[in-house]
């Protein structure tokens, strides 16, 4: 979950590790340091809290002109969040240095038998133990540290993106991967390492991502050698061409990344949309359904699996599916498929959904069903990342880079994604008629500029959200279609504003959460003029007798909830299929103005971090 920057070269390495590391910030935010040396010196600076804490104590450490430098901003799993624990970590020799990212299952039993051998542990962290470990093994055989790592590896379970150096040998970098992504660019006569590949977009756009159970060493004369670690395989590394432009990591104006990126969700659905849904031509066009189209006409059954604001997105999925092609449809959250035996066949498929293409739990339930002998089918945003390398086919959003943990412009591209593909399927198994999927397409073409509109409401938002700023808890109701849209709307009030919400099918409320309802209770209700209107209206007659405050979510020139709710924000007027992903936007702007009058930070909510890549 941490986020790893490192580089070598002949650059002054420390401005491009706090840069690096202000940009992976969203990955964890506990604590943070970094390594700088070079051919004589070291020094190594850590704190518990922000990166902009740590920048403060580099501004009086100018000692030494360096040259290699590792960086990392921590998301606490093992041990608390203070300077010991803060990241990078040494050997017992203090030559060894590492920067981790991930959990080491088996560390225990490692730091024992270490301890046994006279090694001392300073931290509480897997990582130190892991660094120790090569430090053993590279003074037990007598071997470069390249050759340590590797045969450290092998011993370890778990999971893993790391970056080790020796600072007596200032001249390579060894960086590893298992389950936990890394990234290398390639600059001029440098080599830039991260996470992800955002802290180094300034320096360079070719970027080799490494695969899982792969190593590199990295040479201060940008030279490469990527091997195997289980197999020794030497292998070539291949060179990709980064996409995103410096902008769109940056706030643009926007008080926060959030904010910034709920505005650009236009945008980003047009960029989702865009060589996909051809109006003109009356068609969808969508290369990886093409291209496995059998696959898809022959499926059995379709299940989703992920985690998160992905899963409710699934959810949505679930309702396009089942409506416009007709076939069974199982949503499983990642975390709990992988650690059943599920019951797979041949000819189900199995779609994976993921922002970052890194979710560990997601990511573990793919291979699960791959090894079961499913189609496996990925949605996710990252390009090159793991989960778009695993599956056998997919597609990508492409809604740009989220900065904001809490997911916004993710969620409604996932939604659009499956729209067309929903639609595209409906088309070839002949499940819709072909006027009203001309009518489904343009309406589709139409999304961007509603959003747009529903952008301007924000004024009225805030002004709602200042009624609620102080609240405890709160509710949420949807039904059909937008049951996950209730459900996600009380995950990013509960990420941002700490304040306790749930989600139900506003049906389910009198068997059991009507009992919370009372005038202390704000409920949030989706109730456009849809399916099952009427019976949303009677719910909400029954909450209104009980005193609460209601926020309703209505259709444009709905006068009926306007008469019952305290306050109402009307979306434009769309198909039933398409109101996920309208009225999903004034919940986000809703979550968004309460965290900011709790003074909360929405960036970088508490105990989270963008990208779950451990368990």
């Amino acid at each position: 979950m941490c986020g790893i920057v490192a580089y070598i070269g002949n650059k002054d390495p420390k401005p491009i590790l706090m840069e690096g590391l202000r940009r992976l910030e969203y990955r964890g935010y506990d604590s943070a340091g970094i390594l700088v040396c070079n051919n004589s010196k070291s020094q190594l600076s850590k704190i518990a809290g922000k990166v902009n804490a740590l920048s403060k104590i580099l501004e009086n450490k100018t000692d030494i002109t360096p040259h290699l430098g590792i960086g990392h901003t921590r998301w606490a799993t093992h041990g608390i969040p203070n300077e010991i624990n803060a990241h990078p970590h040494s050997s017992n020799s203090g030559k060894l240095f590492i920067v981790h990212n991930g959990i080491i299952e088996n560390y225990d039993t490692l730091k024992m038998e270490l301890i046994s051998r006279g090694y001392s542990f300073y931290s509480d962290t897997d990582s130190e133990v892991l660094v120790n470990l090569i430090q053993e093994i590279q003074i037990k055989e007598n071997i470069k540290l390249p050759d340590a790592v590797q045969l450290a590896l092998n011993q370890v379970v778990g999971a893993y993106g790391i970056v080790v150096c020796d600072i007596f040998n200032p001249e390579e970098l060894v960086v590893a991967r298992l389950g936990s992504p890394l990234a290398i660019g390639l600059g001029e006569n440098s080599l830039y390492v991260g996470s992800d590949a955002t802290p180094f977009l300034d320096h360079t756009r070719k970027v080799v991502y490494l695969e899982d159970n792969e190593m590199a060493v990295l040479s201060k004369n940008g030279e490469i050698n990527i091997k195997n670690i289980i197999s020794d395989e030497s292998i070539h590394p291949y060179v990709e061409e980064l996409q995103w432009s410096l902008n769109s990591i940056q706030k643009g104006g926007f008080e926060h990344f959030m904010l910034k990126e709920i505005n650009e969700q236009p945008k980003a659905i047009s960029d989702t949309l865009r060589g996909r849904l051809l109006v003109g031509q009356g068609k969808i066009q969508i290369n990886s359904i093409n291209e496995y189209k059998d696959k898809f006409l022959n499926a059995k059954r379709v299940i989703f699996v992920a985690c998160g604001t992905s899963w409710h997105a699934s959810l949505v999925g679930e309702y396009l599916f089942e409506y416009f092609i007709r076939i069974p449809v199982e949503v499983e959250y990642a975390s709990e498929f992988r650690y059943r035996d599920p019951i797979i066949q041949k000819d189900d498929i199995v779609i994976c959904i993921s922002q970052s293409g890194e979710t560990a739990d997601t990511l573990a339930a793919l291979k699960i069903a791959k090894e079961k002998g499913a189609f496996i089918y990925g949605i996710c945003n990252v390009v090159g990342s793991s989960i778009s390398r695993e599956t056998h086919s997919g597609i990508y959003t492409h809604a740009g880079p989220e900065i904001g943990v809490a997911s916004t412009k993710a969620f409604s591209t996932q939604i659009t994604v499956l729209i067309l593909i929903a639609l595209k399927l409906a088309e070839l198994k002949k499940t819709i008629d072909p006027n009203l999927l001309l009518d489904y397409q343009f309406e589709l073409s139409q999304i961007p500029e509603k959003i747009e509109r529903l952008t301007k409401s924000a004024p009225l938002i805030e002004t709602i959200a200042k009624n609620y700023s102080d609240s405890q808890n709160c509710i949420y109701l949807g039904r059909g279609f937008n049951f996950p849209v209730a459900l996600e709307g009380a995950l990013k009030l509960k990420e941002i504003s700490y304040i306790h919400a749930e989600g139900y099918p506003a049906a389910e409320m009198k068997h059991g959460p009507i009992a919370l309802i009372d005038k202390n209770m704000p409920v949030v209700v989706i109730a456009t003029k849809k399916t099952n209107y009427q019976k949303v209206v009677s719910n909400i007659q029954e909450i209104k007798s009980r005193e609460a405050n209601i926020i309703a979510i209505v259709s444009e020139g709905d006068e009926t909830v306007a008469k019952l709710a305290n306050h109402v924000i009307e979306i434009p007027n769309v198909s039933e299929c398409f109101t996920p992903i309208l009225a999903t936007i004034p919940l986000q702007l809703l979550s968004y103005y309460i965290a900011i009058i709790r003074g909360c930070n929405v960036d970088q909510p508490r105990n989270l971090a963008k990208s779950v890549t451990v368990e």
